[in-house]
């Protein structure tokens, strides 16, 4: 019985294992990595069941026939390929990705093409940086009609004509970003119906005339020359939810379909807002549109009234030629949510709104969605509180490297007289959460400044020689969880802060801080920074009470005494994470020591400090006595010598 089981069990053995051997049934698919292996030659002894195969990295420079019946992928980037026969890849039947990137393929253009044109099911194809010219590209292109994505990056195409992709319209990601490309011929990417991504960036493209692409998701046309961008109005859906114009030349904002998706517009680093006012931009922008479109007057405000319609929640305006806030552009995006306007011109923010038609009245727009703005680095010194009323929803608020002094807080009645008032009034953002006010040189913070906001963080670093008056953080005490007063030249003198029961992070460091406000003992602290002050030491109750919660404390840059540093050991034990303490010291009378040395032995190096002390002070009161004896012994012997002489003279 057991011989007949075990004659079963042989028999189905040799059945499988003949059945691998002929080829009818596979291992999982295998790969194998031969990148960075300085080979000169496709190596002879490869897996025939391979599926993924890298060779990047290399020295080779021809490729011959590869017989690799179910590869899958290949990688021979980063070599010197220079020629490719033309059977190389006629036995890859099933290899759909191919990165050629970084090799020498402008050579040998025929050759490489009859190779190439040999994969038909071809998915994936990366031939950047081989110096391909226009012609040379439509060559490597041919017979590629499964193709999904192409990567085209660093070559030397100055044209791309609309015969290019005309065997690969199934395309859904085409980049050809870094090349010299200025002119596109119309019907290009027009008919590739699936193509998705199209990037572009950092060519010669001067102008977007006639935009056409409704099926294109993303597109990024940054680092070019484009000076503008407009489509022509009709009522067709666009799917274009990304579109980078960044680091161009555009003087104005672009025209957009009609109909659009765009959510995220990217317009860093322009010429926008050169045109000194809002109106000038968009009455100019609408007469370029009526020139390219050869329309002979403009019927209707272009520009505004396709912004109306555009479900925006992110634009980036920073790093332009502002000098003005564009309130009526602006404020049409009314799914709008992130607004970063920083590195511009802006001086101040005044409510240039025309007034109604029918009433005469100023009119009031809103913001209805945004909730972060970032102004940074613009010289601001007034903004409107009629602009700051506008800000419904915002939540964070940056005004960093500005010239900001926030007024105290007022009444929403007396709101209409302080419409010209130099500061700003920062008290009235009830939904603000998180504000930086850093690098403003603010002089005075005044009681009730942010009295009725909902403060989480807050930071007020670089203003040097502030003086922050008592009940400045009144109303936020409670909601404040991150407070940064750092680079203040404060000393302890001028640092008061109220009980914060939801602190957990606080920066003081380079001030000229020697002890931390006992009040903090109510904040659940977990990290604190006080670097580079004149602390000699810290409060040990203090600490004790923070050390349940805090975890992260840096220390460095202090004076701190080495004997008197209980503070220091119940951190240590507690095993808290002081990131700097390799840079820290703590001093003697005599030297300074590293404090991670110091921490090695504390008590020991402390007790035979002490002893050194008590030995020191002993031979002080001995020399004194010693001294005093002396004196007395000789006042003694001369006043006798006084009387005697006294006696004989009598």
């Amino acid at each position: 019985m057991v011989r007949h089981m075990f004659s079963n069990l042989l028999l189905l053995w040799s059945i499988g294992h003949d059945l691998c051997i002929t080829g009818l049934t596979y291992d999982e698919p295998k790969e194998q990595s031969w990148n960075n292996h300085s080979l000169y030659s496709v190596p002879l002894d490869l897996d025939v069941r391979l599926r993924r195969l890298d060779l990047s990295n290399n020295f080779i420079r021809q490729l011959h026939t590869l017989a690799l019946p179910y590869l899958e992928q290949l990688d021979l980037s980063s070599n010197q390929l220079d020629l490719i026969s033309e059977g190389a890849f006629e036995d890859l039947a099933r290899l759909e990705e191919l990165n050629l990137s970084r090799n020498a393929l402008n050579d040998d253009i025929g050759s490489n093409g009859k190779a190439l044109q040999s994969i038909s099911r071809l998915k994936s194809l990366d031939i950047s940086m081989n110096d391909l010219s226009d012609d040379a590209v439509e060559v490597y292109l041919r017979n590629k009609s499964c193709l999904d994505q192409l990567k085209m990056t660093g070559n030397a195409l100055t044209r791309l004509s609309h015969n290019l992709f005309k065997e690969s319209k199934g395309l859904r990601a085409i980049t050809i970003d870094d090349n010299q490309i200025s002119v596109i011929e119309q019907g290009t990417f027009e008919p590739l119906s699936q193509l998705e991504v199209l990037n572009l960036a950092r060519n010669n493209l001067a102008h977007i005339c006639d935009f056409k692409l409704h099926q294109v998701k993303y597109l990024n046309l940054s680092r070019n020359s484009v000076e503008f961008f407009v489509t022509r109005e009709d009522d067709q859906l666009y799917r274009l939810e990304i579109l980078d114009l960044s680091h161009n030349k555009l003087l104005y904002f672009p025209i957009v379909p009609k109909m659009n998706s765009l959510r995220y517009l990217h317009l860093q680093n322009n010429l926008v807002g050169a045109l000194n006012s809002e109106a000038t931009m968009v009455s100019e922008a609408n007469a370029l549109y009526s020139e390219i479109m050869s329309e002979k007057t403009v019927r209707k405000n272009i520009l505004h009234s396709n912004w109306r319609l555009m479900p925006l929640i992110y634009i980036d305006l920073s790093y332009n030629h502002f000098r003005s806030f564009p309130l009526e552009t602006l404020s049409r995006l009314t799914s709008l949510e992130t607004l970063n306007f920083s590195f511009n011109c802006l001086q101040n923010i005044t409510w240039n709104v025309r007034n109604d038609d029918e009433s005469g009245f100023r009119r009031q727009l809103f913001f209805p969605s945004l909730k972060y703005l970032n102004m940074q680095s613009n010289g601001l010194a007034y903004i409107s509180p009629l602009f700051l009323n506008a800000l419904t929803q915002i939540e964070t608020l940056n005004l960093q490297d500005n010239s900001v002094q926030p007024c105290a807080s007022i009444d929403q009645s007396t709101q209409q007289m302080n419409l010209n008032a130099s500061c700003v009034v920062i008290g009235q953002l009830r939904t603000l959460k998180h504000l930086n006010l850093k690098e403003n040189n603010i002089k005075m913070l005044q009681p009730n400044t942010f009295l009725k906001t909902s403060l989480v963080s807050l930071n007020l670093a670089r203003n040097s020689h502030m003086v922050v008056r008592r009940d400045a953080l009144e109303g936020v005490q409670k909601t404040l969880q991150s407070l940064i007063i750092s680079e203040m030249n404060m000393t302890s003198s001028d640092l008061s802060l109220p009980c914060m029961p939801a602190l957990t992070e606080l920066n003081i460091s380079n001030n000229h801080l020697d002890v931390i406000p006992s009040s903090l003992s109510c904040s659940p602290l977990t990290e604190i920074d006080i670097r580079n002050n004149h602390f000699e030491s810290l409060n040990n109750s203090l600490i004790l009470a923070l050390s349940e919660r805090l975890n992260l404390m840096y220390i460095s840059g202090n004076y701190f005494n080495c004997c008197d540093s209980k503070w220091l050991i119940i951190l240590h034990e507690l095993k808290m994470k002081l990131p700097d303490v390799n840079d820290a010291v703590c001093f003697t009378s005599d030297r300074h020591i590293a404090m991670t040395e110091y921490l090695k032995n504390p008590s020991g190096y402390c007790l035979s400090h002490t002893k050194a002390q008590e030995v020191h002070f002993g031979t002080m009161i001995i020399i004194v006595l010693f001294v005093s004896v002396i004196s007395t012994v000789l006042l003694i012997f001369t006043r006798k010598g006084c009387c005697t002489q006294r006696s004989f003279i009598v």
